[in-house]
């Protein structure tokens, strides 16, 4: 039975353990990574940059096509008149009716041939315009297009010889634009480390301020309780018990404030790390005796800074883009020469008459293109991307000098902060001996009671500006790495 209750209790506490998640540093900033939309997004960005830049390095290669279609029409498209078919079609009428005037003149001028014509002039008159109409027929229907139902294909082959430069600009326009999509997601990994180391020791800060409050509470609720058996035993006054109760009420009201920021910044922080909102997380360094500050700071150094900030990096890259831009601008009106070859099929054919069959043939040449007149839009257009490419040099001389001046700043904050922390570990010092003998006095009756809440409330000052100061050198350190580039 008593295995069984142990098995139980281990159970229970393991369970307790696993639904309180206790969180380090490293813990925090890996489920952020992994979880932040914003970055997830900038890594899909990354993945259409370079697919952009596979797309961009086809320009090269050379393009094939194919194209087909159908086409009904009402009308076939003749080559003949509507009287040139008439003709033709009539050709053996018209060489008849002449053949038999011819005959009949002959006749004429010849009576002892009359006789013999009149029997074979019929029948030779009716077998020439019957041949000669079959022929005019054939002739006709061999024009004949019909092309009434009208079948269409082809395959064309373009290769680019020289665009003007726009495809070696467009290539490596695609090529900066991922690595500017790179820099980018270096940015934005190092703004989610930031904000979560941020709102990491914004928690530490109030868990222990909450204790620093349950502490000062328990402090003014002694006094409270000596004061009153003090009124009790006439030692003391009314009014000496009302303004530590006050106090109290002070206290209280503090104690309640720091435990709603507390609930609110766990809240962001489980926002961060991707968890539910209601998680209840407890933070490796929330006991601050515990917390490890460096022995030695990060040095600042601007060329460090310049050397790796993704933001310079960023606009480098978006000033080289900019001006590959002024190529693609000018390609525009510079001349370009392409080859193409294509092969072509109809039906009906149109290399061997219009018969009712799919024949087709093959095509090459070149293609030239050689912008003359524009009225200047070329070099307005040209002054225009110039000017653009002027701006973002611009823009990135005008960040590399804040850099220069945040790097600065920063440093002198982690020597500000470093200066603070000694200050408010000797005014700790200092505050907890002056209420150690406050609390002396008042139990010796030397000390009035105002004077133990002025001891409580400056130990309360230093107590809460020495975790201030903690937390300060640790996020200090963060901004200097942070402005240099260098916070992983």
């Amino acid at each position: 039975m008593k295995k069984f209750f142990s098995l139980i209790l281990a159970i229970g506490t393991s369970l307790s353990v696993f639904a309180q998640h206790t969180l380090t540093l490293d813990s925090c900033r890996t489920l952020a990574l992994k979880n932040n939309k914003e970055l997830l997004m900038l890594r899909e960005k990354v993945n259409a940059a370079h697919y952009e830049k596979k797309a961009a390095f086809t320009n090269y290669l050379p393009k094939i096509e194919f194209a087909g279609g159908y086409m009904r029409t009402q009308k076939e498209i003749s080559l003949l008149s509507d009287e040139q078919k008439q003709t033709i079609g009539n050709l053996g009428t018209a060489a008849g009716s002449q053949l038999q005037q011819g005959l009949q003149a002959l006749a004429a001028q010849n009576p002892g041939l009359a006789a013999g014509l009149q029997g074979l002039l019929p029948g030779a008159v009716a077998g020439v315009t019957n041949g000669l109409n079959a022929v005019g027929e054939g002739i006709v229907n061999a024009l004949r297009t019909d092309t009434r139902n009208l079948t269409v294909g082809a395959a064309t082959l373009t290769q680019p010889i020289f665009m003007g430069g726009k495809i070696i600009a467009y290539n490596k326009i695609t090529k900066y634009a991922e690595q500017l999509a790179e820099a980018q997601h270096a940015t934005g990994l190092q703004d989610i480390i930031l904000n979560t180391d941020q709102a990491y020791w914004q928690v530490v800060s109030l868990a222990n301020k909450k204790k620093l409050a349950e502490s000062f509470l328990n402090l003014v609720q002694k006094l409270d309780s000596d004061v009153s058996k003090m009124v009790n035993e006439g030692v003391a006054t009314k009014a000496d018990a009302l303004s530590v109760k006050v106090k109290v009420n002070e206290a209280e009201m503090t104690l309640t404030q720091v435990e709603n920021g507390l609930s609110l910044s766990k809240m962001v922080l489980c926002q961060l790390c991707g968890l539910p909102l209601d998680t209840d997380i407890t933070l490796a360094d929330e006991d601050m005796s515990s917390l490890t500050l460096p022995n030695a700071y990060t040095e600042a150094n601007v060329n460090t800074a310049l050397a790796n900030r993704q933001e310079l990096k960023s606009l480098e890259l978006a000033s080289e883009i900019y001006r590959q831009k002024v190529n693609v601008v000018r390609s525009d009106f510079l001349p370009s020469v392409a080859v193409t070859a294509n092969y072509l099929v109809t039906n009906p054919s149109l290399v061997n008459g219009f018969e009712n069959r799919f024949r087709g043939m093959w095509a090459a040449g070149v293609i030239v293109k050689i912008p003359v007149f524009h009225w200047g839009e070329g070099i307005y257009k040209v002054k225009a991307a110039q000017a653009e490419a002027n701006i973002a040099r611009y823009k990135l001389d005008d960040v590399k000098e804040k850099v220069e001046l945040q790097v600065t700043q920063s440093s002198y904050k982690v020597n500000e902060a470093a200066k603070r922390l000694t200050m408010a570990e000797k005014n700790m010092e200092k505050a907890e001996e002056n209420l150690r003998y406050a609390n002396l006095g008042f139990k010796e009756g030397v000390i009035p009671t105002s004077n133990v809440l002025e001891a409580q409330t400056a130990w309360l000052s230093a107590q809460s500006g020495k975790i201030d100061a903690q937390i300060d050198v640790k996020l200090s350190e963060l901004y200097l790495n942070k402005s240099m580039g260098t916070l992983k």
